[in-house]
């Protein structure tokens, strides 16, 4: 199944991504796809505010990983850089570690993703709009989309 929202402005996004923490369970890993500016970052910034995460929430572009301690942990990965070449990062560690995995740019090393796993793709539709495809994998994701959406 796939659900499509609308989002209207960034308060949007926050409020999705505060809706989803509130589901929240330990090795949860949620991919993230969209062009440059469409609310990626936005929408981790939303979900660490809601794990209690008061650090300043960057997209970690040149990190590749930054880590924030909340409710759960927090592993928030941009894989942009990395061009699907995730030798020696170690990023299949992290989804075992008992956080909270969001990875933005997911796309780019879809072969080593869990099969279990939320994908949320984000369309710009116009200034302040986004669109965003919601597709749960595996039946604890779905029962978060049922749950929140």
């Amino acid at each position: 199944m796939e659900y499509k929202l609308t989002m209207r402005s960034d308060m949007d996004t926050i409020a999705l991504a505060q809706n989803l923490e509130s589901e929240k369970f330990p090795n949860m890993v949620i991919c993230l796809n969209g062009e440059l500016g469409s609310g990626k970052t936005v929408f981790t910034k939303g979900f660490a505010n809601a794990l209690g995460i008061t650090d300043t929430v960057t997209s970690p572009t040149f990190n590749i990983i930054k880590e924030y301690d909340g409710e759960l942990p927090l592993y928030h990965m941009d894989v942009y850089r990395l061009d699907g070449k995730t030798d020696g990062v170690g990023i299949e560690e992290y989804f075992t570690k008992g956080g909270v995995v969001i990875i933005e740019w997911a796309n780019t090393i879809k072969d080593i993703l869990p099969s279990e796993r939320l994908d949320i793709k984000f369309k710009i539709a116009g200034e302040n709009s986004r669109v965003l495809i919601i597709t749960p994998h595996g039946n604890k994701y779905e029962e978060l989309c049922e749950a929140v959406l």
